[in-house]
This record gives structure tokens, sequence and C-alpha cells, in this order.
């Protein structure tokens, strides 16, 4: 069994903390690790230890920053393979899936290593006769990232790479179910010369967590996970007079007008919805048939949702893993069976899926659920599992209002040949960020990520200038250089040009 340590100050360390958890491979059931979980002690010496980094990295030239990063890119390029495998035995998603998430945080460091020109200021030449005025940024000092388990390399890569090379020191509190990835990226970006200190690695529970958030030399918190914890981070977080992010949960919709190609469109919502099962807020959960499109489209769901292969992600033709815990298991059937008993009609039944060999896996296959009402548990709970619900409409303005009267706000997506349907669309809904035939869409790296209303708390979105923003503050300088012996111009009143 592999002890999961902590990474401070550049080396990995058991720390005081005795508690520990259990780590297992949800597509066996069997326990594969020990982690060890910080106390107080642990959290207030990585803290100081950040704290102090900071001071000096802020200080460190652009140049210097943009090399490290360059070089942290390239070996986590060049390890893709041993991450994918480390996601893959503690998450249970797929290979490939697991390769595509390093992917998506590639682009992102590729993004920071252009923080030489993100970070140009502003400057204005004789603002007023003999003063000149300019602007630039400045890192915000310490900041903690915690982060869910779902993505447990594409979430650390969408914030500590932007803090960094914004002159930040940053730690990170992984998901304790998937904590070994965070050890290899720490370790890579040592390999990489980070000075010891900037980026740190602490595991732990609620005890961290709130440790974190009220700590006085803790500057800033990027946060990913479910609304209400993201809601109690913003609230916490905020109160301790602390800049935050915090991206919550999602219910993700895809409207199908009866013009859109129904096979593409079936391709890429099954795909959506059971692409590492369901564990995405990015997940397409709630299919919009609207009108003449309902029939057909679940017909071609449901020939999808049966092809799926569900297997141990390590099999080379799998195309889902099991969930992430029995817990995750239980909540995802417990919300179907009750749309069952409510009246909704089961399409494909994924609840009593067995997988050969591994019987005592966390499983649930593919599921859809046809004729979904908006008051049943299906509908208005993020499942966060391989659950498509299917709700009828009558019309396109009958599905914008259904997604507006949601209380989240993440992502949505439309499949029609109409461009007059699409734009209508994309200017009517309440939703942060919208696929036009995409489902899924995650905007790329030179863009934020990030949705409304009760899927984000803060009023800056991750990764991208939104990013940049969020890690620096803004100092403006009114500079005057007189003369020798050349009169003030002081006066009393308040000053103006």
């Amino acid at each position: 069994m592999t002890v999961i340590n902590h990474f401070i100050s550049g080396v990995e360390t058991a720390g005081n903390g005795t508690d520990t958890k259990p780590v297992y491979n949800p597509a066996t059931g069997a326990v594969t690790g020990e982690l060890r979980l910080a106390n107080r002690d642990d959290l207030d010496s990585t803290v100081a230890i950040a704290k102090k980094a900071s001071e000096t990295w802020g200080d460190v030239s652009l140049a210097k920053r943009t090399a490290v990063l360059f070089k942290f890119r390239e070996l986590v390029a060049s390890h893709v393979d041993e991450l994918a495998a480390l996601i893959t035995a503690e998450h249970g998603k797929v290979l490939s899936d697991a390769k595509g998430e390093i992917g998506r945080g590639l682009e992102v460091i590729e993004f920071a290593c252009g923080i030489p020109t993100l970070l140009k200021g502003e400057y204005s030449d004789q603002a007023s006769t003999g003063i000149d005025v300019f602007s630039f940024r400045e890192p915000v000092g310490v900041v903690a990232g915690i982060i869910p388990f779902n993505f447990p390399v594409m979430v650390p890569l969408w914030m500590a790479p932007m803090a960094i090379a914004t002159g930040n020191a940053f730690i990170l509190k992984p998901s304790h179910r998937v904590p070994s990835a965070a050890m290899l990226l720490a370790k890579l970006f040592k390999e990489a010369g980070l000075p010891d200190g900037v980026f740190q690695v602490l595991h732990g529970d609620r005890e961290v967590v709130s440790g974190l958030l009220t700590h006085p030399d803790i500057d800033a918190i990027s946060f990913v996970g479910s609304t209400p914890v993201a809601k109690h981070i913003n609230e916490v977080g905020t109160a301790h007079g602390k800049r935050v992010q915090a991206l919550g949960g999602a219910k993700n919709h895809a409207i199908i007008l009866p013009d859109a190609d129904l096979d593409n469109a079936a391709d890429h919502v099954a795909a959506a919805a059971f692409g590492s099962a369901g564990q995405r807020c990015m997940a397409i959960s709630v299919a919009v048939a609207v009108g003449d499109a309902a029939d057909l489209l679940v017909k071609k769901v449901e020939e999808r949702a049966l092809a799926i292969k569900v297997k141990n992600g390590t099999e080379a033709d799998a195309d889902m893993g099991p969930v992430i815990s029995p817990e995750s298991k239980a909540f995802i059937t417990k919300t179907v069976t009750e749309a069952e008993q409510a009246g909704a009609a089961m399409v494909v039944d994924g609840r009593d899926l067995v997988v050969p060999g591994h019987e005592e896996g966390f499983w649930v296959g593919p599921t859809v659920i046809d004729h979904v009402q908006t008051e049943m548990c299906a509908y208005t709970e993020e499942i966060f599992g391989p659950v498509l619900v299917v709700v009828r409409v009558e019309d396109l303005d009958e599905g914008i209002k259904l997604i507006n009267a949601n209380p989240y706000g993440n992502g949505t997506a439309i499949f029609t040949s109409s461009g007059a349907a699409a734009r209508k669309f994309q200017r009517s809904v309440d939703v942060g960020m919208i696929g036009i035939n995409v489902p899924l869409p995650v905007p790329v790296a030179y863009y934020s990520f990030g949705g409304w209303k009760a899927s984000l708390f803060g009023d800056k979105h991750i990764y991208g200038p939104e990013g940049v923003s969020f890690y620096t503050r803004g100092k403006v300088i009114t500079s005057r250089w007189p003369e020798a012996n050349h009169a003030s111009g002081a006066s009393y009143n308040f000053p103006s040009n």
C-alpha cells in the first residue's frame, strides 16, 4: 500500500498530523493507498513558508518566471502517461479521458508562459502639465487552491501556473480521493527550477480547509466544487478579507431542435452525458427535446448508451469507468429510483450494472430517463453521474425559459441548423458558457472559464485574462519630476487638470 505524504518547502514530508484516510481504486473497490492528513501545525508552517517564498518570487523577473514555466510545460508533456495512470487508478476515468484533461491543463500552462505580455500596464504621458500617469499589476501574495476529485490535474493547472506566473506562492489542497497526481506535479515544478515554497501540496480534511479560509496570511482562494461548498468558501473567505473565486455546481442543458442533425446531436449529447461517468461540471445532464425531435432523439441516444463499453479505465477499448465512491453510487441510484417512482420513463437503466472481474467496483451504467418533470429530483439535483434526463418542450422559447428558470448557469448548448435560432439562444440564455453544435463549451485557455448564478461565487472566472486579474492587484502611479527651483504649483483646492 502506498503512503501519500505532503509536499512542503520542496520536499515530500509526512508532516505532524496523525490522521489518515484510505485511497481507493473505484474500479476494484480496493484500498490502494493511505493519505496523511495535515494538522494545524502543518498548515501554519506551510503558510509561513509560502509567505516567505512569495516575498522573493514576486520580485523575480518575468523572464525567469516564464523560463520555469516553459520547463514545467515540457516536463508535464513528457509525463502524460504517468499522470494519466495516476488519475485512472484513483478516479476511475479511462486513460484517454485522463490524457485529455492533461492536454487542457497544458493549454493553460502555455497561456501562462505569455505572462510578460499579459502583465503590461498602461502609460499616459503629460496627463497634466509635467505629470505622467501609469499603471502596473502586482501579485496578491499567497494563494490557496482547493480542488475537486473529478479533474486531479486539469483544475490545479487551471490555477497554479496562472498564480505562479503572476508572482504568487500557491498551496494546493487536493481532494482526498485523488491525491497522487498533485504530488507528481509538485515534483515536476521543483525539477523545472521553481524555488522551494512557491508550490506546495497540503492534504487534509475540513480542518485544513477551514484553516486556509481563515488564516491571516492567505490572500486569495481559488475553489472548484459543489455549489453549497462554493457558497460557504466565498462567505467565509471574504469575511476574513480574502479574494475568492469559487466555482460551483451545474445542471447543464442541451436544446435539440427538430432541424438539427439528430445523429450528430445524439453522438455529442451521449458523449457529454456519459464521458467520465458524467462526473464533470460541464457534463450535459439534461436533453431538452423540442417538438418532433423528441422521439427520434431519445431512440438514437438509447442506441448510443447501450453501446458504451463500461470497463476498468485501463482497458484499451473502455469508453467509461466507474463512479468515484460507494456514496456516489448510492446517491445516483436513489435519485434515479425516485424519478422512476414519480412517473418518469426508464429508457436505459444502469443501476444494476456488474462488470465481470470487478464486482466490488463502484459501477453505474449509462442511464437515460425520458418524460422527466422539473419538480423531480432527477432534474433539480446535480446528480454527478452517468444519467441523462430528457425534458420535452414545444418550442425554443419554452426551452430558453426552462434553462433560465434553473438556479445554475454554468454551461449550455444548442443543436440546430438555424443561425437565427442559435443567435436567439446565445443572446437569451442566462448562462456563462454556451456551445452551438458543441456539447462541452469549455473555453480555450486565452478566454476564461466560469458560469453565472449559483455556478459562480465571486466576480472573476478562472484562467485566461480574468485569471490574470484575479491573481494580481492594480496600482496606478501619478508621477511628477519638477525642475530645480521651479514653482511647485501646489494648491489647497482639490487637484485637477
